[in-house]
C-alpha cells in the first residue's frame, strides 16, 4: 500500500431510521497511527457512526475500508470480527468471572506461550502486570480502564474504535490514562477514531477534529485550525463560551461600540454577528469618563459597569453591563481580579480574535 494511503476510510455514509436522517452523507479517512476524534453534542449521529464502521450496524448508503480493502457496502458486509477493529467504550465490559489474564487473552487465538507473551506485554506497558491474576471486582475504575485497552490492543487490531471511553472515569483519573492510552496506541501504530463530546478531550487527544452537528460533519482539522479558524458562530460556541456583537452592514463594514469591522461579501443591510471569547477581552480602568486610546491590535475601547466578578481557581470572570446597549460582556483574567459592583471599566477587544458570520436569526 502507499505510504500515505489511509488505514480506515468510510465514503458517503449515511443511516436513516424510520424516515430520519442520523448521519447524513459522512466521509472520513485516517491514516495508520493518527487519532481522529468525532466530536459533537449528544445525537448528533457520533456513535451510530462508530456502530456503522464496527460492523454492529448497517448503513443505509456508503462504504467503509480498511487498508484500501472495502470491508462494508450496502450489498457486501465482512463481520464484525473480521475487520480488524477494535472496540472500547464507557462500560469497559470486563467479564467478572475471567481473571485480568484471560480478559486481556479473550479475542487471541493461536500458540498459547505467545498468547501469555503478549498479555504479559501489554500490562507491563499499563503498569498492571503485578495484577495479572486478579480479578475485575479487586481493581478500581481506572485499572479497569487500563485492562479493557490492553483487551482491545491484544489482537492488534489496525483500527481502535472508542466511544466516550473515559467518561466514567474520576477527572483526577482521567487526564493521566488518556495521555497512557494515547501513548500505547501511537507505539502500536493504531488508527484511532474517539467520538466525544468533550472539547477539552478532543483538543488533547487529536490529530485531527471533525466537527459533528445533526448527523453531518460541519468541519474538518487540526485542533488548532478548528478552535482558530471556525467555521461559523456555533462552531465558536461548542469550544468556549462566547461574547456576541450584532450589526447592520453598510459598505461592507459593521458600525459597533468598539469601533468598525470588515464584512466583506454581506450585502449593504445585512445583519452580521462578531463572535469573541471572554479571554482576548482587555480590560482598563475608568480615568474620569475616559479609557485607553484606540489602537490598531485592541482598536477602540468601550465602557461597561462590574455587574458580577467570580474566582474560578485558574482564572476571574468578570461580567459588565455595557453603557452603549445594556449588554452583558464576558471577560476572563489570569489569577485573582474582583473589582467590585457597580465599578465602570473600559474593555477593548483582540481584533484579530473575532470572527464575523453573517447573523443567524
Amino acid at each position: 500500500m502507499p505510504q500515505n494511503a489511509p488505514r480506515l476510510e468510510i465514503r458517503n455514509l449515511t443511516r436513516t431510521f424510520e424516515g430520519k436522517t442520523v448521519v447524513d452523507d459522512v466521509s472520513l479517512s485516517i491514516l495508520p497511527g493518527h487519532v481522529t476524534c468525532l466530536l459533537g453534542p449528544s445525537g448528533c449521529g457520533k456513535s451510530t457512526t462508530l456502530r456503522m464502521i464496527a460492523g454492529v450496524d448497517m448503513q443505509s448508503t456508503g462504504e467503509i475500508y480498511v487498508d484500501g480493502k472495502l470491508v462494508c457496502d450496502t450489498i457486501f458486509r465482512v463481520p464484525p470480527e473480521r475487520r480488524s477493529i477494535g472496540l472500547m467504550f464507557q462500560d469497559f465490559a470486563l467479564f467478572p468471572h475471567l481473571s485480568v489474564a484471560q480478559n486481556v487473552a479473550f479475542g487471541l487465538k493461536g500458540d498459547k506461550s505467545e498468547n501469555r507473551e503478549r498479555v504479559e506485554q501489554l500490562l507491563d506497558r499499563v503498569g498492571l502486570l503485578h495484577y495479572i491474576d486478579a480479578f475485575p471486582h479487586e481493581l478500581s475504575g481506572g485499572e479497569q480502564q487500563r485492562v479493557a485497552l490492553a483487551r482491545a490492543l491484544a489482537p492488534r487490531p489496525r483500527v481502535m474504535l472508542m466511544d466516550e471511553p473515559f467518561s466514567g472515569l474520576d477527572n483526577r483519573l482521567r487526564d493521566g490514562i488518556r495521555d497512557e492510552t494515547l501513548s500505547l496506541l501511537k507505539e502500536e501504530g493504531t488508527s484511532v477514531l474517539l467520538v466525544t463530546h468533550e472539547p477539552e478531550e478532543a483538543m488533547r487527544m487529536a490529530d485531527e477534529i471533525a466537527l459533528m452537528r445533526d448527523g453531518r460533519i460541519v468541519q474538518r482539522g487540526a485542533p488548532y485550525n478548528i478552535y482558530n479558524a471556525p467555521a461559523d458562530k456555533a462552531a465558536v460556541a461548542f469550544f468556549s463560551d462566547i461574547n456576541v456583537l450584532s450589526g447592520t452592514v453598510q459598505g461592507a463594514l459593521t458600525e459597533t461600540p468598539f469601533g468598525q469591522f470588515l464584512a466583506p461579501g454581506v450585502p449593504d443591510g445585512g445583519r452580521v454577528d462578531i463572535v469573541f471569547r471572554p479571554q482576548h477581552v482587555s480590560i482598563d480602568f475608568d480615568r474620569q469618563g475616559r479609557g485607553p486610546n484606540p489602537t490598531s491590535l485592541q482598536g477602540t475601547p468601550a465602557r461597561g459597569v462590574v455587574e458580577r466578578a467570580r474566582f474560578m481557581g485558574s482564572e476571574s470572570l468578570v461580567e459588565f453591563r455595557m453603557d452603549h446597549d445594556m449588554q452583558v460582556l464576558r471577560a476572563t483574567v489570569p489569577n485573582v481580579f474582583l473589582p467590585k459592583v457597580g465599578t465602570p471599566m473600559w474593555l477593548s477587544i483582540r481584533r484579530d480574535r473575532c470572527f464575523v458570520f453573517p447573523s443567524d436569526e
